[in-house]
This record gives C-alpha cells, sequence and structure tokens, in this order.
C-alpha cells in the first residue's frame, strides 16, 4: 500500500493510502477509488451507492468550482500538480476550505516539493504524496521553518501584525 504524509498539529505521520487512483481508461478495482474529474462526472453518481469511498483527481486546469455540490460525500480531493512552479492549486485549496467549507482530506500529488510544505499547509493541504523519499519529519520540519506569517489563510494562524497589536509577537 502506498504511503503519504499526513501533516497534524504535533508533525507530521506516514500513513496508509487506503485509495487507489484509476486511470480513465482502467477497470475499477475493490475498494476506495480516486477519479479523474471527467470520470467522476460520468461515473460517480452511478458509482455513489456502491459501498465505496469516491475521491476525485483535479487537475490544475479544472476548476473546484465543478464539485460545489458534490463535496459533501466527498471524502478527498487529490488536486495534481503537473510542475512544482504550477500555483493554481494553491488557490484551488483555499476555495475549498475557505469559500466552500470543504472539511475532507486534500492532498498534494505530482511534482510537489518539500520546500512548498508551509504555504501548501497554509492554503488548507495536509496529506502530500512525496516523490523524493523525504520523511514525515522532514515534511513537518520544513512546514513549520517560519514562525511568524504576515497574512491570514486558511490555516487560521494569526498574522504578525495581530500579534504586534496585542503585544504578543516575540
Amino acid at each position: 500500500m502506498p504511503k503519504l504524509i499526513r501533516l497534524t498539529a504535533d508533525g507530521a505521520e506516514l500513513v496508509d493510502d487506503r485509495f487507489t487512483t484509476v486511470a480513465d481508461d482502467e477497470e475499477l478495482p475493490a475498494g476506495d477509488i480516486i477519479l479523474s474529474l471527467n470520470r467522476y462526472q460520468a461515473e460517480g453518481e452511478a458509482l455513489a451507492g456502491s459501498g465505496r469511498e469516491i475521491g476525485v483527481l483535479l487537475a490544475g486546469d479544472e476548476a473546484v468550482e465543478s464539485l460545489v455540490y458534490d463535496l459533501p460525500r466527498i471524502p478527498v480531493i487529490a488536486l495534481s500538480f503537473a510542475k512544482f512552479r504550477d500555483g493554481r492549486h494553491y488557490s484551488s485549496a483555499r476555495l475549498l476550505r475557505e469559500r466552500y467549507g470543504f472539511t475532507g482530506e486534500i492532498r498534494a500529488v505530482g511534482d510537489v516539493l518539500r520546500e512548498q510544505s508551509g504555504p501548501l499547509v497554509r492554503c488548507g493541504i495536509t496529506v502530500f504524496a512525496p516523490s523524493d523519499g523525504s520523511t514525515p519529519e522532514q515534511w513537518a520540519a520544513t512546514a513549520a521553518r517560519f514562525r511568524h506569517v504576515y497574512q491570514r489563510a486558511a490555516d487560521s494562524r494569526e498574522p504578525i501584525f495581530a500579534e504586534r497589536a496585542e503585544g504578543r509577537a516575540k
């Protein structure tokens, strides 16, 4: 079973991926699955009563708005980063968390660098599929590298200006 890194308030942990990502031309395996947006829109309604959980894989050019009505029944959304320098999914994650109130798992897959973990967590992503063999401890340390933040985000960390206004900044 593939491993994922889940960032928590206490650090990070290595977890089993109970979902199988299924390509559009593959047969559906038993168990919980992640489908592309196109396949989910074509087959998701029929699969909804199959007793399995169904997640969605979004490419960088696919809008989260197309899932708004289905979000309550989607347990996981995998945001596929084709290139580490493509930042469209930062916005996708924030929209999912802040505008649409998505409480399920948002995972970053594809070309995601550990150095991006801090900003990705701030946008609402908490699970990563590392491609570089790094450890949960390395991801946790990198995500928590900077003590202060300068603006509000999906992670609800208080920005430094608010801390300074209350006299709590160190």
